[in-house]
């Protein structure tokens, strides 16, 4: 049988994660990594690793040629392509099978079926899965959306038909907000996949997101492998998750595995994938959407039901059945944090620089997936998750005893974390004890103060030159002495500090890289926390800015301005 090579076209914990896949399966695995990852553990930890020459993600890991070329040079014969970046795009998933390579992933046809989230919902109608009113096709304009409100009532969610991870979805309260909503969700659509077509659909009130995850052979075989719930979410984006989910009825336990297996049938799915779901608090259950690929969140499943899903993944892809034929009864509760270079205390914007301590914990039913460690750069030009505890134990009540000891034990510096966020939630009665936790919780209910983060590496810390060299896919690093160049060369020498911020605790700073394209009020206006106050543009997203404190603001940035994130761009007094 012909030796399998694998190249990886992602970055960060998850690369990290496949790596030990094709260790355990034996194959070659094959990194690819920007400028700013040179030096990342999963370039150090693949078999080979190639640069993709550039910085920003447009310039690699979204660039299908720049893969393809590594992929024939490397002579690689699969790719995986993690989460995010590339791995629901079909025509990066044809490419790959119009190269002769093996796709680890659904077919084309079927991440373009379920991508599409007005076709996704037909699917699911079809096959009787629960569904709330939404419109069967994409709306001309926002005056139609508006009528929808008005027939069916508020809060309605207006989405990008051919969306994802949070961008070109918004949730509309107030009527008199629905067109300013729906011309923002149709730019970002726009923006970020090329088409502005959104629809709309009924939004139920402080749901629950439930999840189930399946995996399927290309013989046939579907399985429905159990439930997560990622109820904790800020800005759409999921901060805990755990499985199986708590709290749900055997009858919606049941509703969601049968809905689910249905549903993955019927757009003939192959390989690992995701339904997911909203439940109100009356428990109505409503389809949400297919996620054509794996989930950051798959660690929890990986635990409760035995199954190492990469694993499996990679095998379906070679042709093999599937190494489990129903769903196992879950054993013990899983619970996975997120690791985020973010502050809480500051509406969780992103931080970035170099991670002068990481210090993961240990000890029974802790497992730690990182891309990260001390010394490592969190660059501003990707995603800011850094790594993932997960912690199990036989009962919920165990896992979570067990997460509060990890979570002490956890230490981050050099940049922020959200370490203090998920310490607090442990002690919320609303997620330990009776589960009211819904994907608006954060923003509404989460009242502790938490102290914002230490952003500046601690001064003694030494300075570090690396020089890397790349031959035929194989890096070499050396250490060099800070003081042995006056001027680095350009692509082969980084320097692990970070410029010293003194920030206030009257700054507001930027969520993000990009671009101040509108303030919502002006200088001298009293604001409220949490009062958004400013609008950024970014990644092909608008991104509110929020008020982290009450008092009077002073905008020190001015609208039409580009700046990076943690940049200061105003005051509250």
């Amino acid at each position: 049988m012909k030796t399998e090579k694998l190249l990886i076209a992602n970055r960060g914990e998850i690369a990290v994660r496949i790596i030990h896949a094709c260790r355990d399966l034996g194959i070659t695995s094959v990194a690819v990594y920007a400028d700013d990852d040179i030096g990342s553990m999963h370039v150090e930890l693949a078999d080979e690793a190639w640069g993709l020459e550039g910085a920003t993600a447009t310039e690699t890991y979204l660039n299908i040629p720049k893969i393809l070329e590594i992929a024939q040079k490397s002579a690689a014969t699969m790719i995986h392509p993690g989460y995010g970046f590339l791995s629901e795009r079909a025509e990066f998933a044809q490419a790959v099978i119009d190269a002769g390579l093996k796709w680890v992933g659904p077919s084309p046809s079927a991440i373009e079926k379920l991508g599409d989230k007005i076709e996704a919902r037909k699917i699911a109608a079809s096959v009787g899965a629960p569904l709330v009113q939404g419109t069967q096709d994409p709306l001309n304009n926002a005056d139609e959306a508006l009528e929808f409100a008005k027939q069916f009532g508020l809060p309605i969610a207006i989405k990008a038909a051919f969306g994802g991870g949070g961008r070109g979805l918004k949730v509309v309260w107030k009527l008199d907000e629905v067109k300013e909503l729906y011309d923002s969700a149709v730019r970002e659509a726009q923006a970020a996949f090329g088409r502005g077509e959104c629809f709309v659909e009924q939004y139920l009130d402080q749901p629950r997101h439930v999840e189930a995850q399946v995996i399927a052979d290309q013989h046939g075989n579907i399985v429905v492998l159990g439930t997560r719930d990622c109820s904790l979410q800020r800005r759409n984006q999921k901060l805990v998750e755990e499985a199986p989910a708590p709290f749900i009825s055997d009858e919606i336990y049941q509703q969601i595995l049968s809905s689910a297996k249905n549903i993955c049938q019927a757009a003939s799915y192959i390989g690992a994938g995701t339904v997911e779901y909203l439940l109100s608090r009356d428990g109505k259950l409503s389809f949400l959407e297919v996620n054509t690929r794996l989930q950051v969140e798959h660690p929890v499943t990986e635990e409760t039901a035995k199954v190492d899903l990469v694993v499996e993944q990679i095998r379906v892809a070679q042709g093999y059945p599937l190494s489990i034929t129903e769903t196992p009864k879950a054993q013990g509760h899983a619970i996975e944090f997120r690791i985020n270079a973010e502050d809480p205390a500051r509406g969780f914007i992103p931080a970035f620089g170099t991670l002068s301590l990481f210090d993961a914990p240990s000890g029974l039913g802790v497992r730690i997936d990182t891309g990260v460690r001390t010394g490592s750069l969190v660059s501003s030009h990707f995603d800011s998750l850094m790594a993932k505890l997960i912690v199990t134990g036989p009962t919920r009540e165990v896992a979570i005893a067990r997460a509060k000891r990890a979570l002490k034990q956890f230490k981050i510096e050099g940049i922020a974390s959200v370490l203090d966020f998920h310490r607090a939630v442990l002690n919320e009665p609303d997620f330990t004890d009776d589960f009211k936790v819904h994907t608006r919780w954060i923003e509404n209910d989460f009242k502790q103060k938490l102290k914002p983060s230490q952003r500046s590496i601690p001064k003694h810390q030494q300075p570090l030159l690396l020089s890397y060299i790349e031959i035929d896919g194989k890096l070499h690093r050396l250490g060099l002495p800070a003081n042995m160049f006056a001027q680095s060369p350009v692509n082969t020498m980084q320097t692990m500090t970070t410029t010293e911020q003194h920030v206030q605790p009257e700054h507001l700073l930027a969520p993000i890289n990009g671009i101040i394209s509108a303030w919502k009020v002006k200088s001298g206006d009293q604001v409220e926390q949490g009062q958004v106050v400013a609008i950024m543009e970014a990644m092909k997203m608008e991104v509110p800015v929020q008020a982290h404190q009450t008092g009077v603001l002073e905008i020190l940035i001015q609208q039409g301005m580009s700046c990076h994130a943690e940049d200061i761009i105003a005051s509250i007094q």
